[in-house]
């Protein structure tokens, strides 16, 4: 066999690579649907709402099963799910590609975000697993961040291109050979026998958190095109606010629940999922708004949009790396409350924009704020995993990756919220600011929680505890 024949470290390399471009094709999912759309709609009959749904529909399957699908990669085996994870990605993006009708496309983009959720958190276990020296880890991490910084940036660009060339089914046509090379490659150089767990999944849990975040997002997203008080939307509204308390309490009482209460007695949980909520927030809430901003009032097209679009995630991708080895010198402190002041201050500087600002006037603020984002996101996730056992690191990812994406999802529905019938004043200029608040208030957090550098022979080779729901973890 292959993998046999190589050495730990170029298995361990091949699998890093494989999996960031895994990685790189869901999070490339994120952002090619909407330089797309145009052209779906030119083949597909379709209304502007179902057009919407085709990117939203994507992020909400994904952000709804990340929590599961960290502790299914726990439960059966980390290679296992990841491979199967991969296969059904693939199979969903042909089943995009080769859509007749807007409905199977829509159903076809759910299912390829309920796949591609199991890709984002097991992927972190897995270098975890595959990488538990600190230093190590962190690097390997700083990499990923930095597939997806490119998919942030290249996704766009290379979507733009691709529609242009061949029309919009190129964009998912192209995934079916890159997931079946990283299947076969993983399928080689992935070890087996990762930790387990033995558990029963949380159905209920699962349920009442969908409900919960689709109802949420749904009357974020239809709010201004519905009406406010609408049925549909006051229902979603009403729906979300039974079902997230029913959801926490079921989680505070069953026995095994997806998502462990006793997780977030331990500072580092709270700071890293609070940072990627927030921090995700203000990126997509600014990302939305300027996107709208570079159509309206500076007439830009797609892909000129795209390119402009290219600062902000060089400054992602660059930063992801730095910050990753440097949370391993400084502990996460220093990089997460300097990325947050990097990335408040960049959204600061956005909101004071004027309609007459050309892009050499935010050009660098774009930089600041991507660089922001990776110095706060990647030490956050690094310390995380470095913070538990090997065992819980599938569930930890999930619910940090969970919390990302709702970030995401949030950030772009809240800005489109606020702002309404295409006007841009004030509405953007007050979500940048309420963005920047929050990014500042996850730095504030940081620097109150983390208050030492984290042990380097700390809990994450440290045997799984015998409870399935930890009562006690370690700290920063």
């Amino acid at each position: 066999m292959l993998s046999g024949k190589l050495s730990d470290r170029a298995r361990n390399g091949i699998s890093l690579v494989f999996l960031g471009l895994a990685v790189f094709v869901v999070y490339t999912g994120t952002t090619v649907a909407d330089v797309a759309l145009p052209s779906v709609r030119a083949d597909l009959p379709a209304t502007e709402a179902e057009l919407r749904w085709v990117a939203n529909v994507y992020v909400l399957a994904s952000a709804c099963l990340l929590l599961s699908a960290g502790t299914l990669g726990d439960v059966l085996g980390r290679k296992r799910v990841f491979l199967a994870g991969l296969a059904g990605f693939g199979a969903a993006s042909a089943l995009c590609a080769s859509a007749g009708s807007i409905e199977v496309l829509l159903v076809a983009r759910a299912v390829q975000g309920a796949f591609g959720s199991v890709l984002i958190p097991v992927s972190l276990a897995l270098v975890a697993a595959l990488f538990p020296d600190p230093a190590a880890r962190a690097r390997a991490i700083g990499i990923g961040a930095g597939f997806c910084g490119l998919a942030l940036g290249m996704g766009p660009v290379v979507g733009g291109l691709l529609v242009d060339g061949w029309g919009w089914r190129s964009i998912f046509w192209l995934d079916v050979p890159v997931t079946a090379a990283a299947l076969v490659a993983l399928g080689f150089a992935l070890p087996d026998g990762q930790p387990r767990r033995h558990r029963r999944l949380d159905v209920t849990g699962q349920l009442l958190f969908v409900v919960a975040v689709a109802a949420a997002v749904f009357g974020l997203a239809e709010g201004n095109d519905r009406g406010w008080t609408s049925p549909p939307v006051t229902v979603s509204f009403a729906l979300a606010v039974v079902a997230l308390p029913a959801f926490l309490w079921w989680e505070a009482h069953t026995a095994e629940p997806m998502l462990p209460l006793g997780l977030f007695r331990n500072p580092v949980v709270v700071v890293a999922c609070t940072v990627n909520l927030l921090s995700l927030f203000g990126l997509y809430a600014a990302m939305s708004l300027l996107a709208l901003r570079m159509y309206e009032l500076e007439r830009l097209a797609a892909a000129e949009i795209a390119v402009r679009f290219l600062v902000l995630n060089g400054g992602i991708t660059v930063a992801s790396y730095a910050a990753s080895v440097m949370v391993v010198r400084t502990g996460p402190r220093v990089p997460i409350v300097a990325g947050t002041l990097c990335s408040g201050a960049g959204l600061l500087g956005l909101a004071g924009l004027d309609s007459a600002d050309g892009y050499g006037a935010y050009w660098w603020l774009l930089v600041l704020l991507g660089t922001g984002i990776s110095l706060a996101a990647a030490p956050s996730t690094v310390a995380l995993l470095g913070s538990l056992p090997v065992a819980w690191a599938g569930t930890a990812s999930g619910v940090s990756n969970t919390f990302r994406q709702l970030g995401s999802v949030l950030g772009v529905a809240a800005s489109g919220a606020m702002v309404s019938a295409r006007s841009l004043l004030p509405g953007s200029a007050s979500a940048l600011l309420l963005a920047a608040g929050l990014v500042l208030t996850a730095g504030v957090l940081a620097l109150a929680l983390l208050r030492q550098r984290p042990r380097q022979d700390g809990p994450a080779g440290a045997a799984a505890p015998r409870t399935e729901q930890p009562t006690r973890v370690g700290g920063a």
